[in-house]
């Protein structure tokens, strides 16, 4: 409309008034010229696939602060807890996106020796047990805080495991089932695993599938169906380690392979079917029980290196916390359909 009437006369006819024409010309060049490069610069498409739907940012969280989600896990009414990695924090997240902080982890006391992988002390996986009760890894590099800590309704957090200095812990689940705790650890390649009530921990699974090849080995864990199943970020595979009768690992066997960067998961259904999320590729991934795979998310959703999913009653929920990319760390809703 604009464009049309830059070159009309002022009597509506049409026809050049005093060289209008040539400058309605170049005006529609410009803006020609202006849409090419918008078109350039705009934000991709949703590249969302069956079966989620309606992805969404939650909340937007402040990356100067060290507010970089790495794991979660959700609560019965909805919101959802998460662990700042570089704030050393654990924080509710309500269903609107409001950001509760439930505790900070202490500070390794000056002159600690920076711990593996990340350099500074981080919180990684979290866990929820039957009670109530929060659980989250702790990589501090000394070993008065390494470990497991436990996050009680109305107490201060608690360290229940220590576990090596030298070590990586990651993720983490609970066996309500049995009253454990396993956790990763993505430097030896180990699988730790603790009564809940805390003690010594014990190396439950220790083999190649589970080692490291460059940088990070076992990664996110998750118990189901009589098994310990956990992903391999070096080697790109999702494994599955069956519970013996008598509480052993038993044979690793692996279920996916040539998952990228893969990091965290979780379980859709009873089928077997995982969502996996794909850190540095940006995307989180389908993952059938036969070990195809296909792409679901992707950065045009909103991915920023994602690390962890959660899904409840047909809501999905990713953590992504910009490790690499360094733009807008945030939590994402999708609709996961029937």
């Amino acid at each position: 409309m604009t464009g049309s009437r830059a070159g009309t006369h002022a009597d509506g006819t049409g026809r050049p008034a005093g060289g209008r024409g040539s400058r309605g010309a170049a005006r529609a060049a410009l803006v020609a010229l202006l849409a090419g490069l918008l078109a350039l610069t705009a934000v991709p498409a949703s590249a969302v696939a069956p079966p989620l739907s309606s992805p969404s940012i939650v909340a937007h969280f402040d990356l100067a602060a060290g507010q970089q989600p790495e794991n979660i896990a959700v609560l019965p009414d909805g919101s959802s807890v998460v662990t700042f990695s570089f704030a050393r924090q654990v924080a509710r997240i309500d269903r609107s996106g409001g950001v509760h902080v439930l505790a900070t982890l202490p500070a390794p006391p000056p002159g600690t020796t920076p711990p593996p992988l990340t350099g500074a002390p981080v919180v990684t996986g979290v866990a929820r047990g039957y009670d109530g009760t929060l659980y989250v890894n702790y990589v501090a590099g000394s070993a008065d805080l390494t470990g497991i800590w436990a996050l009680r309704p109305g107490r201060a957090p608690e360290r229940i495991a220590a576990l090596p200095p030298g070590g990586f812990p990651n993720g983490l689940a609970f066996d309500a089932r049995h009253g454990y705790l396993y956790a990763t650890d993505s430097v030896p390649g180990t699988v730790w695993r603790v009564p809940v009530h805390g003690g010594a921990p014990a190396v439950w699974a220790s083999a190649e599938p589970l080692s490291l090849l460059t940088l990070v080995g076992a990664n996110g864990i998750k118990v189901r169906d009589g098994a310990v199943w956990v992903t391999n970020t070096d080697r790109g595979t999702l494994l599955r380690i069956p519970v013996t009768r008598q509480g052993d690992a038993g044979p690793i066997s692996t279920v996916a392979s040539g998952l990228t960067g893969v990091d965290d998961f979780a379980f859709t259904g009873d089928d077997g079917t995982v969502l996996a999320t794909l850190n540095v590729p940006n995307e989180v991934a389908l993952v059938r029980a036969d070990g195809t795979h296909t792409i679901v998310l992707t950065a045009a959703d909103g991915l920023q290196n994602p690390t962890a999913v959660a899904v409840r009653h047909g809501t999905v929920l990713v953590t992504n916390a910009a490790y690499f990319t360094r733009v807008d760390p945030n939590l994402l809703r999708a609709h996961l359909e029937d």
